[in-house]
Order: structure tokens, then C-alpha cells, then sequence
């Protein structure tokens, strides 16, 4: 199986397994990023983890939107600690910045600055 190593903000990196979005998921745990490749490098265009990648996966929300902006692929990693899964996405998101996370924060990721006179 092709695999793509994705890097954490800390410097570690982690080793996801790449599967087509037609693919067969098992009821495993884990964290998952829909990407694209653009000739040279892979590019994540969302960051999510699940409890189970077979309920979470085949229908999940923001496949059409993931699929209309390029998305090819989906890179899963096993993860069956649910603190695990939590820690590494917050910290892939940090690091990669993908564009389909950044539009659906439930708030800004920098707050205005306000002086008072």
C-alpha cells in the first residue's frame, strides 16, 4: 500500500496510508485528511479524526465540497487512542492550515485587537 508522511507542528511526523474515496472502510479509529497531489507534493485540503472510519467516511458532510476543490484521495492513519487521535489532529491542522478546516472554524482563528482610549 502507498503511504505519505505528514508532518505535526512539533516536527514529528506521521505515516498515513493513501486509499480512493471509493474504497472499503473498516469500524476502525483513527484520523483522516482529504488531499489532492499537485505533481510534486501533497496537499491536505481537510484534517478530521472518527471513532470509526466506516460510518464516518462513505458519507461524510463535506465529501462533495472536499471533491469540488480537488480532493483525490483519502489518507488514513489507525489510531486507536481517542486523546491520540484528538492531540495529533488539533496539531496537523496548526501546521498544515488546510483551506476546507479554516472555512468551517466555529470561530475566527485570530481575534480583533481592541484598544480603548
Amino acid at each position: 500500500m502507498t503511504t505519505c508522511r505528514w508532518q505535526l507542528e512539533n516536527g514529528q511526523a506521521l505515516e498515513f496510508t493513501i486509499f480512493d474515496f471509493d474504497s472499503h472502510w473498516n469500524q476502525d479509529p483513527g484520523l483522516y485528511i482529504f488531499a489532492y497531489h499537485d505533481g510534486q507534493f501533497w496537499r491536505a485540503l481537510y484534517v478530521g479524526e472518527t471513532s470509526d472510519f466506516s460510518s464516518r467516511l462513505p458519507s461524510h458532510e463535506l465529501k462533495d465540497e472536499v471533491l469540488r476543490s480537488g480532493a483525490t484521495h483519502i489518507h488514513a492513519l489507525l489510531v486507536p487512542q481517542r486523546a491520540n487521535r484528538k492531540q495529533w489532529e488539533k496539531m496537523l491542522i496548526k501546521y498544515l492550515d488546510p483551506p476546507i478546516n479554516r472555512k468551517h472554524r466555529p470561530y475566527p482563528s485570530v481575534l480583533p485587537v481592541f484598544r480603548s482610549w
